[in-house]
């Protein structure tokens, strides 16, 4: 397996494909790098180097009990870039991955970042707090952290619904991704998943937005219950220099598995725009 040991002993597990310009892709939470196996297919296949990691205490990682927040994710990727030379690199990230792009982005990709994605991405901030009235109590967080820590595999077969959109009428339930996001969710380690939490949900990322010069995409289904729209892909976009904004009617929150046709078609044409 590739992995890399970053400055404090911890291991970051890799997948590396091709050649061409490389695209990184950034998993979401608890997830890991396999969560983008449709992407890394179809960009694999149009010609690119396609890389995914798991973040420290996902997945095949290692699982140290410290290091599980943004600027450490951020430093992980960084370290992980130089590693492996990338250059004019194109970073995608989902949900948590995507405020791990735009930290890493804003911190290290100087010279090294050609464009970013975020795809039903965590940023500005989802909690709710005085500057944030209209964001999510913190409440909400803090059952999620309930679950991940007192039953963590009953409560990751359930989140799978309201991720997909499999509560909606008419949606067609995929057994399949389901059992895939539980099976990636299961391989990370319970502390690290739970410290995550505070990680996605607490971090401001409006000035990792501001000071990004590199063109962004905002990619974000209109009805994902579990990063609403109105409250980061709507706000992200308004603090962008270089941004543009797709919204999907009707997409959920884990809409790169369940419309991937639809989402590489945009981010092939963004990537060559």
């Amino acid at each position: 397996m590739s992995k890399i040991t970053v400055k404090d002993g911890t291991e970051i597990y890799y997948k590396d494909w091709g050649t061409g310009q490389p695209i990184v892709f950034h998993h979401g939470w608890p997830l890991s790098g396999d969560d983008w196996d449709a992407q890394m297919m179809f960009f694999l296949n149009k010609g690119f180097r396609v890389i995914a990691h798991d973040r420290r205490g996902h997945g095949r990682s290692s699982q140290p009990p410290n290091g599980h927040d943004m600027d450490t994710y951020a430093a992980d990727v960084a370290e992980l870039a130089k590693a492996l030379d990338l250059k004019n690199a194109i970073h995608v990230g989902h949900s948590t991955g995507g405020g791990e792009v735009i930290r890493y982005v804003a911190k290290h990709g100087a010279g090294r970042v050609a464009k970013a994605v975020l795809i039903s991405a965590v940023p500005p901030i989802m909690v709710q707090t005085p500057n944030n009235p209209e964001g999510i109590p913190l409440s909400v967080f803090d059952g999620i952290r309930e679950g991940t820590a007192t039953n963590r595999a009953q409560f990751f077969q359930d989140f799978t619904i309201p991720f997909y959109g499999y509560n909606r009428e008419g949606a067609k339930i995929s057994q399949g991704i389901r059992d895939n996001w539980w099976r990636q969710g299961m391989m990370g380690g319970a502390k690290a998943h739970y410290d995550c939490i505070k990680a996605f949900s607490e971090t401001d990322f409006t000035e990792d937005l501001k000071s990004v010069d590199v063109p962004v995409l905002v990619m974000h289904g209109e009805d994902d219950q579990i990063v609403p729209f109105p409250l980061t892909g709507q706000k992200s976009i308004k603090l962008l220099k270089n941004g543009k904004l797709i919204s999907y009617p009707g997409f959920p929150h884990g809409m790169p598995a369940t419309e991937a046709a639809r989402i590489n078609a945009d981010l092939l044409e963004f990537i060559k725009s």
